[in-house]
C-alpha cells in the first residue's frame, strides 16, 4: 500500500459509523417524473396520469422508485467528506428499499452514513454507505420515514 492510499484509508476509517453528509434539496416535479418515464419507457399511470393518479392510492402522481435511486450519484457528488480520489466509480447498490411514496412536487435530499471500507487487491477502496432519501416536510429527524434506503457501493482509487 502506498503512503497516499494508507493516509486516505486512515482518514476514511476515522469516519466509520458516522453520518458523513447531507445533500442539498432536489425538486422532483411532474416534468422530471415524465422525463424519467420517457427515458425508461415506464409510463405507469401512477406516475404519468394526474387525473387517474388523483383517484389512486397516493392521491396524485408519485415518482418512480428508480427515479429516486437514480438521484443517489448526484447526491454523492455533493458530499465532500472523503479525500478526493483520482477516480471513483459506482459499484452497485444493495438492500434497496422504497419505504414511502414520493409525491410529484416534493423535494428530497440524501443523508449518507459510512458503514464500511475495504481495501482491494487492485489498490482501490470499496466504500459502503447507507443512503436515506428524506422528503421535505417528512424529515427523519422529526420522526418521519425515508422515501428510500439503500446501501451504495463505490470504488475509490487514489
Amino acid at each position: 500500500m502506498t503512503g497516499a492510499i494508507a493516509e486516505n484509508l486512515a482518514v476514511i476509517r476515522a469516519r466509520l459509523g458516522e453520518e458523513v453528509g447531507v445533500s442539498d434539496w432536489v425538486l422532483v416535479d411532474r416534468a422530471r417524473i415524465q422525463a424519467f418515464a420517457d427515458a425508461t419507457l415506464d409510463q405507469q399511470w401512477i406516475h404519468t396520469d394526474p387525473e387517474r393518479a388523483a383517484k389512486g392510492p397516493f392521491g396524485g402522481p408519485i415518482a418512480h422508485g428508480l427515479l429516486s435511486l437514480s438521484l443517489l450519484p448526484y447526491f454523492a457528488e455533493q458530499m465532500d467528506w472523503a479525500p478526493t480520489p483520482r477516480m471513483s466509480v459506482n459499484y452497485g447498490y444493495e438492500k434497496v428499499r422504497f419505504t414511502a411514496p414520493l409525491p410529484a412536487g416534493s423535494r428530497v435530499r440524501c443523508r449518507q452514513t459510512l458503514d464500511r471500507v475495504e481495501e482491494r487487491p487492485d489498490g482501490g477502496l470499496m466504500l459502503a454507505t447507507t443512503c436515506r432519501l428524506e422528503r421535505d416536510g417528512d424529515l427523519m429527524a422529526d420522526g418521519g420515514r425515508p422515501v428510500l434506503v439503500a446501501e451504495a457501493l463505490g470504488l475509490f482509487f487514489y
